[in-house]
């Protein structure tokens, strides 16, 4: 099994930098990457994902994880820029992973260019993935854990929210409170076409894990549902329903020890990226 180095970067972002980790064991020779990204209110240092990444690493790929910069997330994991997470948008958490994949085909994450891209997304960004493996033909595969199939997660909610100039969003972890601005909503309104993940769904036609707890209690196992239905015409398509998993499959920020529900998404995605990358 390869032994991976971390190395920590920084690229520029829409709202400012994207931090980002590279897993690799091997800096010289092109290989497969994967791009891990986090979901709504989460960073690549939280919870499971350093050890997803550092696992996918050690199956001899790289892999890069970032925060996204409407993350407002900084590299040692601190919320200190709310602005941020206030004004980030969708479709500017897609051309933030646009950006890291040009940086990876160009070279400039001290590896060897490449153009051979896995992405495993989490929630927000697994509908955040789909959307952009269904456009970025360097996209191999897909794997999504937990993923939104839909972008308007506040039903009901934007005459108030534009009428108050935000919506106040309270990080459990720390306790602090966020602004989220309308933003979000211009960007759903302006870019219905671009962010509708059902039909992007319908479109992908690389291989795709698409794993999802039954005992979610952030984003339904309905969702799921759809995404299959969706994609139902892709003969590469594995719907993997993890029994009485939550939206996390049990891991927590500090992490301390492997659930089984993550054991399992951890293991079938480290494979399904192997087998197909």
């Amino acid at each position: 099994m390869a032994t991976p180095v971390l190395t920590r970067h920084v690229l520029d972002g829409v709202l400012g930098p994207i931090f980002t980790d590279v897993w690799t064991s091997d800096r010289e020779r092109p290989r497969p990457a994967v791009m891990v990204v986090h979901g709504f209110k989460g960073f690549k240092d939280w919870g499971m994902f350093p050890l997803v990444a550092e696992r996918m690493a050690r199956a001899g790929l790289t892999a890069v994880s970032f925060n996204l910069s409407g993350s407002g997330v900084d590299d040692a994991g601190q919320s200190i820029w709310p602005e941020r997470f206030g004004h980030a948008t969708y479709s500017g958490d897609v051309e933030d992973m646009r950006r890291v994949a040009a940086a990876l085909s160009a070279g400039r994450l001290e590896l060897a260019p490449t153009s051979v891209l896995g992405v495993l997304g989490h929630s927000r960004g697994g509908g955040e993935a789909i959307l952009f493996a269904a456009e970025e033909l360097r996209v191999r595969t897909l794997v999504t854990w937990a993923a939104i199939a839909d972008v308007d997660r506040w039903p009901g909610q934007a005459a108030g929210w534009r009428a108050a100039g935000s919506l106040q969003i309270t990080n459990a972890r720390t306790g602090q409170v966020l602004p989220l601005y309308p933003d979000i909503l211009d960007d759903i309104e302006q870019h219905a076409a671009a962010l509708d993940i059902r039909a992007a769904a319908a479109r992908i036609t690389v291989p795709w894990l698409l794993l999802h707890g039954t005992g979610d209690e952030s984003v339904p196992p309905s969702e799921a549902e759809v995404l299959h239905r969706a994609a139902a015409h892709n003969p590469a398509l594995r719907y993997l329903p993890i029994e009485g998993a939550g939206h996390t499959f049990g891991a927590a920020h500090p992490m301390f020890g492997i659930p089984p529900a993550l054991a399992v998404a951890i293991d079938e995605s480290v494979k399904w990226m192997g087998r197909h990358l």
